[in-house]
Formats: C-alpha cells, structure tokens, sequence
C-alpha cells in the first residue's frame, strides 16, 4: 500500500549518502558517518539525524572514532519488495533457461545416460519400467514366432498331443502369445521354473535364447547404473551443506570485510573443501561495450588461511575488500542503489563415497547486510566433551558499528591521519570503534 512513499524515502535517502555534505562531491571525515563532527560539515551532528544525540566538538586526529548504527529501516537490506534477477538460485539452481538450441533432442538422444540421469525420477522409472516390459514383449514375439513357423502351434502339435504324435517343438509347453511372453520373462531373468525349456530342435531358438540373455543383462546393468547414478550424484550431497541466508559488510583488523557462513549438516566430512566467489555485474569497457554478466573473481578465505577449508564445523568465509577487489568502491549507498549478485561455490570430495560434491548459493544485493557480524555457533560443551555447534544461529547476525563509506574512502583517511598506526590493541582507533 505504502510502496511508492517507500521507494521515494529510500531514494532520497540514498541521495543524501552518495552526496557530500558541502556539496562540492569531496568526502572528508564527516563521509565516514562517523561522530562527531566539525559543524560546518555536519549541522546538528550525524547523530541527530538518524535519531542519536551527537555532540559537537573539533575534530582533531586524536578524536575518538564513534560509529553510530543505522536506524531508518528503508535502507536495511532486504526489505525492498522488487524482484532481483540472479543467476544462481537460493537452492544452487542454475536460473538459466536455454531458447532454441539446434539439434537439441538429438544431443540429448546421444547422451541418453546423463540425460536420464539428469531427468526427474517419474520420467526415469518409466523409462526403467519400459525397457523391460518392451523387451519381454520384443522377444516374445520372437519366440511366439520361432513356434508358429515351426508348427508347434498348430492344434495336432499342441504340447497336448505332442507325446501322442512325437512331435518334438522348439520350445516345450508353448501353447500361445501368452505362454511365450511368460518364456521370454523366465528366460531374460533366468529364473528358470522348469515347465518351459528349449530343445535341440531349432538352432535359432538357441540363438534367441543367448542372445536374450546377454541383452537382459546389459539391460540390468545399465538401468541399475543410472538409478545408482541418480542416487548418489552430488547434488543430493550438497542439500546438507549450507550457506548463511545473508552476507554482511564490517570491519575486520581495520578493513572492510565480505563474509558470509557455511556449514556442512552431516558427520561425514568433505575432503578437501574449497570455496570461492565471484561478482557478477555489468561493467562497460573502453571501447564502448556492456557486458552484463562480466564476472569477477574475489579472493576469500576463512581465518587467515586460503580458500581451503578444514570443514569440521561451520566456518566463515571472509572477502576482504582491498585494493584489488571489485568492491573497493562500493559504498552502503552504492550497494543499495546497484545491481549485483555474489557467487559462492562450495567444492569437495565426499568422505563416504569419494565422489566430488558442489554446492553453490548467491547474494544479490538486498541480502547483503551492512554493518552487521555474524553470531557465534560452536561452543564446546563439557557435559558432552566435544564441542556443540548450535544451528538455530547459524544466520543470526549481530549489528556493530561500521563506516557506510567505501573501502578506498575509508583507507584514504587513514592515511590522512598523520598519527594514524593498524590497529594492533585495545587504545587503537577501531577497536574503540567496534567496542562501543
């Protein structure tokens, strides 16, 4: 009811952030969003802006950094109500639909095992039922035929009247259609009940014999492979590793961090986990051209390691937004106001099985929460002597104080301030930051 005073509210409150308070474009420290501020750059103080009393004082180098959180719930990520477009879905779906591809049933015809494979589980039992229901009546036809052209089925040379006469058939106790589908189960399954056999009568109904058997192996062999396939592929796998329903932007060691969380739900371990991610955006190049779905690739890692992963328990991903990221010029503004989405793949060897696993996810923009950490979820439990990860946190964040400007904003004051040193203890400027 309320959209378009929404969509007005956050537009003109995305305006004041991505303009400078004087007006002349340039940032100084007033851009960080930090207090207090001097008040020609800052009338009536940040704070009172958003709700919170600031106090007007100088700003010198030595003042303490003070971040006041964001209050005004339209520029909280994930409230807009506008459908994003994205590439990968929540699930790990691919959301791409492919128009027209030439030859596209003979492709697939050719790859018949990765096809049904791939196909949903009606489509690849009926298939499993057809094979062999169409193979018993293939060859029943076959053997109805190899006793009607012998004369077995005439009426003199019934299996009745076969001892009378001594008449000997291709096939014992034939009677009709219905007695050589019956023959053509029993012979396909070896299962061999003793009332139908062949002779030495008729060399093809040897042949046939032979031939069936070997056929309804390969049959066997192939539909219980697919099952199998279809069973432990390693999509099933990834619907027990997870990925935290939001990212979040704060502050790591000084530095503006990605990070987001995964987990993996079952005791058995990946081997050898990886992860990584990729920024998917529009970028223009020199010449002129737009490529919509350029992709970047962005540098994680979990606690100060690469993007290899002992995966016991759910770890934190971390993309720290330096120099070289895609994301170095991104603001809180900016991530609101652009179109984005974040890739994260998860990759690895499944310890029970050996196979190869991949689980995917994505965040768009308005899932990516600024200013925010992620709760704690493994803790060690001393009634049980192990150590407890509690996943009912598993997406919980906590909000903490964070600068809403750019990573290269943010770095370009620090390095304005002349007795500015990385923070290394609790008297640094952003430990007092964060522990306000």
């Amino acid at each position: 009811m309320n959209y378009d005073s929404d969509q007005q509210q956050q537009q003109q409150q995305q305006q004041s952030l991505s303009l400078a308070p004087d007006g002349t474009g340039r940032w100084d420290r007033s851009m960080l969003k930090l207090g207090p501020f001097d008040p020609p750059h800052s009338p009536g103080g940040y704070g009172e802006q958003f709700g919170y009393s600031s106090p007007i004082t100088p700003v010198t180098p030595n003042t303490p950094l003070v971040c006041y959180p964001m209050k005004n719930r339209v520029l909280r990520p994930g409230v807009n109500r506008k459908y994003r477009k994205r590439a990968i879905l929540k699930n790990g779906d691919c959301n791409v639909v492919l128009s027209r591809p030439p030859r596209q049933h003979l492709r697939f015809l050719q790859d018949i095992f990765t096809t049904l494979v791939d196909a949903q589980w009606r489509w690849t039992l009926l298939v499993f039922a057809f094979s062999f229901v169409g193979s018993w009546l293939f060859f029943a036809v076959i053997w109805w035929l190899i006793s009607y052209t012998h004369g077995d089925l005439e009426e003199l040379h019934l299996p009745d009247n076969q001892s009378e006469i001594g008449w000997i058939p291709c096939v014992y106790n034939i009677y009709s259609f219905t007695s050589a589908f019956l023959f053509s189960i029993e012979t396909q399954h070896t299962i061999g009940y003793g009332v139908r056999t062949t002779t030495e009568e008729c060399p093809e109904a040897i042949f046939v014999m032979c031939f069936q058997s070997i056929y309804g192996l390969m049959i066997q062999a192939f539909m219980v492979g697919i099952v199998f396939a279809k069973m432990t592929r390693p999509k099933q796998r990834s619907q027990t590793l997870l990925f935290s329903k939001n990212a979040v932007v704060c502050q790591r060691d000084g530095e503006l961090c990605l990070m987001f969380r995964v987990g993996d739900m079952r005791k058995s371990h990946i081997i050898g986990a990886s992860v990584r991610a990729q920024l998917i955006r529009t970028k223009t190049t020199r010449e002129g051209e737009t490529m919509a779905q350029y992709q970047h690739e962005l540098d994680v890692g979990s606690d100060g390691s690469s993007s290899e992963l002992f995966f016991i328990w759910p770890q934190i991903v971390v993309h720290r937004i330096d120099k070289n990221s895609a994301l170095y010029n991104m603001s809180a503004s900016d991530m609101l106001r652009e179109r984005f989405e974040v890739v994260v793949i998860l990759e690895g060897t499944v310890e029970s099985t050996g196979q190869s696993t991949q689980a995917r996810s994505s965040y768009v923009n308005t899932e990516i929460l600024w200013g925010h950490r992620f709760e704690p979820v493994v803790c060690y439990n001393r009634e049980q002597q192990g150590y407890e990860i509690n996943y009912s946190k598993f997406d919980s964040t906590l909000q903490v104080d964070t600068p809403l400007c750019s990573a290269r904003e943010l770095a370009e004051f620090y390095r304005a301030q002349d007795d500015y040193r990385p923070p290394t203890g609790k008297d640094s400027a952003i430990t007092d930051c964060v522990s306000l």
